[in-house]
């Protein structure tokens, strides 16, 4: 998943504990909250009691190398990297088997002990090589896995709780099968991510990755609520349908904490638009796309308020 902002919007960084809801503003929050309830609230994810989120997806660039936020306010504790290389520049140190596949370095790297030590990173699932673009990214997907077996054997500084490769899957993508052979060379445990823009309906989509998907490699549902493909109830339908065939250790969901914006460009979502997503995803590992460009510290303070109206 790949998309873009305007303008950069990521909030305070000041860490604060939640605060008082003033009347005003709870007024608000119930009005929004009543749409929420039209989706259904179900139990808490697994995780923390009470947790609106269990992971956070981290899509690095240039821009974005130093992720601060206080998303384990929400109950995050797992962070998706989406990628630790792209378009060849890679976010981890470079030697001469990566430099022979392709890779060179970043001007800047993270900080990756330091990120270690962040409560919404004690476990971490490292994104390997991928592509800005999807289209290149599907047809070099055969360099890509080259390029990231290489970067595997790079760890960060990090508990790894898994891998991840970037190059996302639909229904309308003739070619997917063709990863089966490719995925199994990478390390395990692995996932992939799975978009269902054409609404083929979650039954269609669970059997065609059944179809060829390893039986080791897990899957992470983008939700389409940030593009309006689906609502929540919709995109938890999904999400049900790929357990019934895939079983439930194996999907995960990635709620999209953005809109679109003017422009052709995305805006973070707001707490009315985000909370339904979380609230109707109890009980899956939910991660939230992404925490560095959409979901600011006054992003999560809006949601524990909205969350406080609920109680």
């Amino acid at each position: 998943m790949t998309v873009t902002l305007t303008s950069k919007h990521n909030g305070s960084t000041a860490h604060s504990a939640p605060g008082p809801v003033s009347p005003q503003r709870r007024a608000l929050l119930a009005a929004g909250m009543s749409a929420a309830l039209l989706y259904g609230c179900s139990a808490p994810a697994s995780g923390e009691p009470g947790a609106l989120a269990q992971g956070v997806v981290w899509q690095l660039d240039n821009d974005h190398v130093d992720p601060r936020g206080e998303w384990n306010h929400l109950g995050v504790t797992d962070l998706l990297v989406q990628w630790t290389a792209v378009d060849d520049i890679s976010f981890l140190p470079v030697g001469d088997a990566q430099q022979r596949a392709g890779l060179q370095s970043a001007d800047r790297l993270p900080d990756w002990t330091r990120i270690a030590g962040e409560p919404w990173a004690r476990n971490v699932i490292v994104g390997l090589a991928g592509r800005f673009d999807e289209t290149s990214a599907r047809a070099q997907a055969a360099r890509l896995v080259e390029q990231s077996k290489v970067l595997a054997d790079v760890r960060p500084a990090v508990r790894i709780d898994g891998y991840y490769f970037p190059v996302e899957v639909d229904p309308t993508w003739q070619g997917a099968a063709a990863l089966a052979p490719l995925l199994a060379a990478l390390p395990k445990p692995l996932w992939i991510s799975v978009y269902d823009n054409a609404n083929v309906g979650g039954t269609a989509l669970a059997a065609w990755l059944d179809s060829w998907l390893p039986r080791d490699v897990g899957v992470f549902l983008q939700d389409g609520c940030g593009v309006y493909a689906r609502g929540p109830a919709a995109a938890r339908s999904y999400a049900d349908a790929l357990v019934a065939r895939l079983g439930k250790q194996r999907v995960r969901i990635i709620a999209e904490a953005f809109r679109p914006a003017p422009g052709g460009a995305f805006r973070p979502a707001t707490a009315a638009e985000l909370a339904p997503q979380l609230l109707a995803y109890g009980g899956y590992r939910t991660y939230l796309f992404d925490g560095p460009h959409y979901v600011s510290d006054r992003l999560v303070q809006d949601l524990l308020d909205f969350q406080a109206v609920q109680k």
